[in-house]
């Protein structure tokens, strides 16, 4: 389950507007155990994306686990250049926070402080081009993490109700593989194996 979990981080022009927003619904095998919200905004200096996920699942009336995880992510163009991040997967907490510093990137977490050159872009499946990247930060434990894509074609995917042409790619790092569906340049969905052989989803509401 953790490492489904884990789902829940180039100086061109920002694919997203200034202001925008994705409200996910997140299913397990097709039940629905939560939300993934996301928002961007405009910070004058740059971008900030708040993300915020609550699952909940449940064997009949109790729940088998909970997770929670928030993550506040400050850009200048498509690269990291701060971020605060706390997680509670079922009563284990786990913070990390990252801040730039004389072209560093530092990041603080539980098994100690690193340091990143360059620019570092996080598991950010609202910009696209993170398709490009060779190495991502996961906000939920700080690991840069090496990663490899596949362009899978394009096919339709429900979006809101209706049915809609969008290109599929597979994102591959260690210990995951994330499906993700982008209608033009937007995330329009998400799918991960989980353990047991189940299925983890996301649907755009």
């Amino acid at each position: 389950m953790r490492a489904v979990l884990l789902v829940a981080a180039m100086l061109a022009a920002p694919l997203a507007t200034a202001s925008d927003a994705w409200n996910f619904r997140v299913l397990l095998d097709g039940r629905e155990i939560g939300e993934h919200r996301y928002a961007l905004t405009s910070t004058g200096d740059g971008r900030q994306l708040r993300s915020e996920a609550r699952f909940d699942v449940r064997l009949l009336f109790f729940s088998a686990n909970r997770y929670e995880h928030e993550a506040i992510e400050r850009w200048d163009g498509n690269c990291l250049r701060a971020l605060t991040a706390k997680t509670d997967d079922n009563g284990r907490r786990e913070s990390v926070t990252a801040a730039e510093r004389d072209g560093r990137l530092l990041v603080q977490r539980a098994e100690g402080p690193d340091e990143h050159t360059g620019c570092v872009m996080s598991f950010a499946y609202w910009n696209p081009r993170i398709l490009e990247a060779r190495q991502l930060l996961n906000s939920q434990t700080g690991e840069l993490l090496p990663v490899t894509v596949t362009d899978l074609g394009d096919e339709m995917v429900a979006v809101q109700g209706r049915q809609q042409l969008a290109q599929r790619h597979r994102l591959v790092a260690p210990g995951l593989q994330i499906d993700l569906w982008y209608a033009g340049e937007r995330w329009v969905a998400l799918e991960a194996p989980a353990a047991g052989g189940r299925r983890l989803r996301y649907e755009l509401m």
